[in-house]
């Protein structure tokens, strides 16, 4: 089994280095991860400047580019040998409801399932996460399931883990996503020139997290799995849309 792994959290993160460890037991895991901090990268893809990847001394692949970049490039043309599957994580810090549009350690992920691979995010539920561990042990869980029953290639699972000893999680739920009150305003700030500069306000906090949610998974103990579909159509729409333009022009 190979594995590619990659994060936003930058290649000397604690998730990223935990994971490999903990994967590196059952697989040949290949790493080629952000050289800094990348979070809230999203889907974005660096097409006006090269990029350069460089071997660490710990053995990973740093490039100097968003969590998509280090993805696409490692499939596209760094690895020797393609994945049988992509991992993003461990991120430092949740990926629930709306953060997925935002979030870098998704963005890898997706960018391992647009390239063919079936692809896992996983997140550390804190602010201040500490429990890696068992991230890292629901990642080898999760791996060694698709070893043995394989998940269709387009599939992408968007997972968090509550920030608690393993001996404590509750279990696995499917869910799906929740959604966030709208995010808190920015806040503006002077800089040294006597310039206005903002801050980017924190996210909201949950909305829609009843039971189902994966907010509510996580609230209750359990690890959430929701599995995300990339097809962003909405197909009811169509028709109700092409009533709704002007006649005569299609």
């Amino acid at each position: 089994m190979r594995i590619l792994l990659s994060n936003d959290d930058g290649y000397l993160a604690q998730g990223l280095v935990t994971l490999a460890q903990a994967l590196a037991k059952y697989a040949d895991v290949s790493v080629v991860a952000p050289d800094k901090n990348r979070s809230a990268a999203s889907n974005s893809l660096t097409l006006e400047m090269p990029l350069r990847a460089q071997s660490s001394e710990n053995g990973f692949i740093r490039v100097d580019g968003t969590p998509t970049d280090c993805v696409h490039l490692a499939i596209t043309g760094l690895l020797e040998h393609e994945p049988d599957m992509v991992i993003a994580g461990i991120n430092h810090g949740a990926n629930l409801g709306d953060d997925v549009l935002y979030s870098g350690t998704v963005a890898a992920a997706t960018e391992g399932r647009f390239l063919g691979f079936p692809a896992i995010a996983i997140s550390l539920t804190s602010s201040d996460p500490k429990h890696f561990d068992t991230a890292a042990q629901v990642a080898v869980t999760l791996m060694q399931q698709i070893m043995n029953k394989p998940l269709p290639r387009d599939t992408l699972l968007n997972v968090n883990v509550p920030d608690i000893a393993l001996s404590e999680l509750k279990g696995y739920q499917v869910t799906r996503l929740g959604q966030r009150h709208k995010s808190e305003p920015v806040v503006k700030a002077q800089d040294q020139r006597g310039r206005d500069i903002y801050w980017v306000g924190p996210p909201g906090s949950a909305q829609d997290a009843g039971e189902g949610t994966d907010f509510y998974a996580i609230k209750m103990g359990y690890v959430s799995i929701t599995p995300l579909q990339l097809d962003l159509t909405r197909y009811e729409q169509l028709e109700i849309i092409k009533a709704w333009l002007p006649q005569g022009h299609h």
